[in-house]
């Protein structure tokens, strides 16, 4: 028996990285019943006879439901400046969604140089930097090299509006790197669903997942009542308040709330909570 991660899922073939090289396999008939694999699982893997079959699932420490990965570091949410425009509610509600799952949100900004005054937008970061999160700016030409660290050694997922430069990135830190879903989607045919595929790729000394990244930002399925402790902006002040279950809405002595008041939290980000936890549309 040998351990692996599973790095590619075409249909039912399962593509398994081990410590010397890459396996097809395909899981027990149990297994797919019970729990099906995904890409970024660790399996323990078995050889009968000249194939190999996914014997059973590890642990998983996080899993995204679109896209179907397990075992995520961290999510580049991919926010350019322009074409499409800058947008602090949509960036709020993508660290939102992957801070939910237990992965760390990297903001990666494009499309700076389509800008002619950065100074509003800038502000607008600065409140994201003060607050803790990884805040980084990419354009052709750049050399990447922060990126490339924060990439370095870990399982990265790409998500962000459609236009934001998520393949111009990846092509970009990796110039044989392809992104092959659009191809695939042609092949398949607009809105046929007959292959899975999803697929990690080895950029910069990490992980990526080729995949559009988030296709909804449906949080109606999601269990909010941790959401407070998802916002690092919210975490100094967190516990301070005088009802242990506050939701920093209405409450009296909401240390959020002061905070808030004091101009020591993102009022954007404030916003976006209270409309989610109120359950309004975006």
């Amino acid at each position: 028996m040998e351990k692996g991660r599973i790095i590619k899922i075409i249909s039912n073939q399962y593509t398994i990285q081990l410590e010397d090289q890459s396996v097809i396999a395909k899981p027990r008939g149990k297994l797919r019943l019970d729990k099906a694999p995904v890409v970024g699982d660790f399996v323990q893997v078995e050889k009968v006879e000249d194939a190999y079959r996914i014997h059973s699932i590890e642990p998983r420490k996080n899993r995204l439901l679109r896209p179907a990965i397990a075992n995520v570091d961290q999510a580049l949410i991919v926010t350019s400046l322009k074409d499409p425009d800058f947008s602090v509610h949509l960036l709020n509600r993508l660290i939102l969604l992957v801070s939910l799952a237990h992965v760390e949100p990297i903001i990666v900004i494009t499309k700076q140089d389509l800008i002619e005054d950065i100074h509003l937008v800038q502000k607008d970061l600065e409140w994201y930097k003060k607050a803790g999160y990884t805040v980084l700016t990419t354009w052709p030409g750049s050399d990447d090299q922060e990126l490339c660290q924060v990439i370095d050694g870990k399982v990265s997922v790409l998500c962000g509006q459609s236009g934001a430069g998520k393949s111009s990135l990846l092509n970009r830190l990796d110039p044989s790197f392809q992104l092959q879903t659009q191809a695939i989607s042609k092949a398949l045919g607009r809105g046929r669903h007959t292959t899975r595929f999803c697929e990690l790729h080895r950029v910069a000394n990490g992980l990526v997942a080729d995949t559009p990244g988030f296709s909804s930002l449906d949080f109606s399925r999601m269990d909010l009542k941790d959401l407070d402790q998802c916002i690092k902006d919210f975490a100094p002040y967190l516990h301070q308040c005088r009802f242990n279950d506050c939701r920093h809405i209405h409450e009296p002595d909401c240390a959020i709330r002061e905070a808030l008041a004091q101009g020591k939290i993102n009022p954007s980000m404030y916003e976006d909570y209270i409309q989610i936890v109120k359950g309004e549309s975006q």
